[in-house]
């Protein structure tokens, strides 16, 4: 089973996480020196392009010289972030898959619930079908027209597109089906 079980509370808030831009964020917050660190190297490119351009060789030379001192700075800055928050980004993910299995897990039990509530309306529904059937049968009505009498006419326009044979699942023999069919 590799797709996710489909849910209401698929693109809810709770189960939401950080976005790319609220990580990028973050990230720079944490380093901000190797943003810094490209910056710069961009610019010394852009300034040698400048200086090619206009035939300025000597300025051309000590951009390209910039270039590598800023690239140098950039892998510092990444070297030196990295042993620095080492022990913050080991501790980050273990947090971030503990939060993972937590969501899953409070996803899955919400769904759950969601489906023992739909069976048990569907189920009291049944019943109530069931008795409504039974009264009339023993009043001597039809049953079917007794049924529509007695229930909810938009109900029954749902239920008359329904096969017969689809009107026996309960939602969990559904939900059951659709996933055994994806397997």
């Amino acid at each position: 089973m590799s797709d996710p079980l489909p849910s209401s509370f698929d693109g809810h808030p709770q189960f939401e996480e950080e976005t790319p831009l609220q990580k990028f964020r973050r990230r720079f917050k944490e380093e901000p020196l190797i943003p810094l660190g490209c910056a710069a190297t961009c610019y010394a490119l852009y300034r040698a392009y400048r200086s090619m351009k206009a035939g300025d060789s000597v300025e051309m030379n000590r951009m390209f010289r910039a270039r590598i001192y800023a690239q140098g700075f950039t892998l510092l800055a990444v070297v030196a972030g990295g042993m620095y928050f080492k022990t913050e980004r080991t501790q980050r993910r273990e947090f971030e898959r503990e939060l993972e299995l937590k969501k899953g897990q409070e996803k899955r039990d919400a769904w759950l619930r969601e489906l023992e509530i739909r069976d048990k309306e569907d189920r009291d529904w049944r019943q109530r079908h069931a008795a409504i059937e039974q009264a009339a049968k023993e009043a001597g009505k039809k049953p079917e027209s007794a049924a529509k009498h007695a229930s909810n006419p938009e109900l029954d326009k749902a239920n008359s597109a329904l096969e017969p044979s689809q009107m026996t699942f309960g939602i969990l023999d559904a939900v059951k089906d659709l996933v055994s069919r994806r397997n």
